[in-house]
């Protein structure tokens, strides 16, 4: 008997050890694509008018302040309009503010001027990295009358390396907004 326990014990181990090496696969990334943008006029009936990318949806608030909804993301561009009443100062306070209340979760916060003279659009694009809770912020004025703060928000918990290629694609378009804004006279 003890030699058949042998043979079953070795037939065993020759089992067991014929099997391949189970290696961890590696983490991957998801590679997220989105069409590339096609633009329309904005329709509302607000004092100022930009290119909206076809794949958002409007929702115009009072005071001609807006939501560009953007559902295959999950994200949403927040457009907020206050007329400039002799407070500019304040109004750039504020939007700067807003901007660096960021900064404790943020890795880092690039501030881009943007001029537009011909148009009178004059303002700031701030591209924010890390886990902060909006990648994106900016301002747009005429600095006499109009002004408008944005800023960028996504439905889900902020993980900066699962969302940045909605972030860049959103970015992108927020770039357009600014650079094809122009106010209503």
């Amino acid at each position: 008997m003890k030699l058949s326990h042998f043979i079953f014990f070795c037939v065993g181990l020759v089992f067991m050890g014929c099997k391949e090496d189970v290696l961890p696969r590696p983490k991957a990334m998801l590679r997220l694509e989105y069409p590339q943008g096609s633009y329309k006029l904005s329709d509302s009936d607000c004092i100022y008018t930009f290119d909206q990318n076809t794949l958002s949806i409007i929702k115009e608030n009072k005071d001609c302040s807006l939501v560009l909804d953007y559902p295959m993301m999950k994200g949403s561009i927040y457009l907020t309009y206050k007329p400039v009443d002799g407070n500019i100062r304040e109004l750039l306070i504020d939007a700067q503010k807003l901007t660096y209340e960021h900064v404790v979760k943020a890795d880092n916060i690039a501030p881009k001027e943007y001029i537009n003279a011909e148009a009178k659009v004059y303002g700031m694009f701030y591209e924010v990295s890390g886990n902060a809770a909006s990648q994106s912020q900016f301002y747009v004025t005429d600095s006499t009358n109009h002004f408008i703060t944005g800023s960028l928000y996504f439905y889900a918990k902020p993980n900066y390396d699962s969302i940045l290629p909605a972030a860049m694609y959103l970015q992108n378009d927020i770039r357009r907004i600014m650079e094809s804004l122009k106010w209503k006279e």
